[in-house]
């Protein structure tokens, strides 16, 4: 609860930041603004202020790149938590660990596959503006040269997903062997390269998000910006998890007999812990921007306080924190689905505005404008991706049968009275 109020408080005094950062830092602001509309004359990152037609090719690619990010999200999430699994020797959540193998598998081919149109974008000048742009006359872009260019985007792209998707589908493919034969080697293997895999996750995950989505505005450096859409990324995961495991731990379904509310619960918590994480770590990009000055930085927030972009941070920072945050401080509420279904609702509005947030703002500078295509490539990639996973989950055994620590996920799953403590 320390670390709650320290969040809170937090937060409250980043709302009385807001307008300083666009005081304190104006001169920075200012060049940082007149480098990126020098930039924009010559194609650079913000397209300029002219309007942007509803069908344009500009409209359509950013729209779609909104949507892939967030998807992008729940398969990078759900492979975080399998390789937490094995890593942590995880007992409690090995009847549910079959759901998560199989949404981290869409990365190969599938998110391969839907991440092609996003290059050829790029290529066609309706992307990453600095696709466009020779290095020599932006020095921003001059010092970035060795990953913000067009040669290493189409490369590292492509290899970077199918390195994270082979990874995911590897720890699977053990698992699935397993259910034959119940060798115990299986889970050393995947322990074994998990132990490794984590590494490159947050190698491959933080390059990804720097190439497709932070380099839309070149000119911007932080250090966070990696752990920041890994903790979006996983907290929207979390909430996906719980609502699905519960859905098929339903009387007739798949994990009736393995998923208890010891499982729900500790989802529960779980999404609970990364609102603050999450928070905590865009608190702290804000405030080390702000405080630091610095023009490179600065200028992508204070571009984010223009016009309606403005309330849309303030939406972030109530929806994505304070709303889920106070919801679940009651433990009874982590159990009750008739307000975590809502809340699951909720968590996704509130990623997807984030995206749009890191998105949007390059195509209109002056504030939020939805078209048709954001819930079409959002709801229609997701339902895709939908269909695929249960395509692919009903093909092999609803979870690992014969997983050395299912026993021990069955057994563990009373929920302890409050006042209680937890059994062992």
């Amino acid at each position: 609860m320390a670390l709650a109020g320290v969040m809170v408080t937090g937060a409250v005094v980043g709302l009385g930041m807001l307008p300083a950062l666009g005081a304190d830092a104006g001169h920075a602001a200012q060049v940082a603004q007149e480098a990126a509309h020098g930039a924009a004359s010559h194609g650079g990152a913000d397209h300029g202020h002219a309007a942007v037609s509803v069908f344009s090719l500009k409209q359509i690619a950013h729209s779609y790149l909104t949507a892939y990010m967030f998807c992008l999200s729940l398969c990078v999430g759900s492979l975080f938590l399998t390789l937490a699994h094995h890593l942590f020797d995880a007992g409690w959540s090995a009847s549910i660990r079959r759901v998560t193998e199989t949404l981290a598998s869409l990365l190969f081919p599938w998110m391969l596959i839907l991440a092609l149109p996003i290059i050829v974008f790029a290529w066609t000048g309706n992307l990453h503006a600095w696709f466009r742009i020779d290095p020599a006359s932006d020095h921003a872009l001059d010092v970035k040269k060795v990953l913000f260019n067009p040669m290493a985007f189409t490369v590292m792209v492509p290899v970077l997903i199918t390195l994270l998707g082979l990874l995911a589908r590897q720890i699977r493919t053990w698992s699935i062997a397993q259910d034959k034969d119940g060798a115990a080697h299986w889970t050393s293997k995947s322990r074994k390269l998990a132990a490794g895999g984590i590494f490159f996750f947050a190698f491959g995950v933080t390059l990804l998000c720097f190439l497709l989505m932070k380099s839309l505005q070149h000119q911007f450096f932080s250090t966070m910006y990696g752990v920041y859409y890994f903790a979006g990324s996983v907290w929207t995961t979390l909430i996906t998890l719980y609502l699905l495991t519960m859905w098929l731990s339903q009387p007739g379904r798949p994990l009736e007999k393995v998923y208890f509310k010891r499982q729900q619960q500790d989802l529960g918590v779980l999404f609970f812990a990364f609102t603050v994480f999450y928070s905590y770590i865009h608190f702290s990009q804000y405030f080390l921007i702000w405080n630091a000055a610095i023009p490179e930085e600065t200028f992508w927030y204070v571009r984010r306080e223009v016009g309606s972009w403005k309330w849309v941070g303030m939406t972030i920072l109530f929806g994505h924190f304070f709303v889920p945050f106070l919801i679940l401080l009651n433990q009874d509420i982590k159990r009750n689905m008739a307000v975590m279904i809502p809340v699951g609702a909720w968590a996704w509005l509130m990623q997807y505005v984030d995206m749009t947030y890191n998105v949007m703002p390059v195509l209109h500078p002056d504030g939020l404008k939805l078209t048709l295509w954001d819930p079409i490539f959002w709801l229609g990639m997701a339902a895709v991706l939908a269909r695929l996973f249960w395509s692919d989950y009903r093909k092999n055994p609803a979870y690992p049968l014969k997983d050395p620590r299912l026993q021990e996920a069955i057994i563990h799953h009373e929920v302890p009275a409050p006042g209680a403590s937890a059994a062992h």
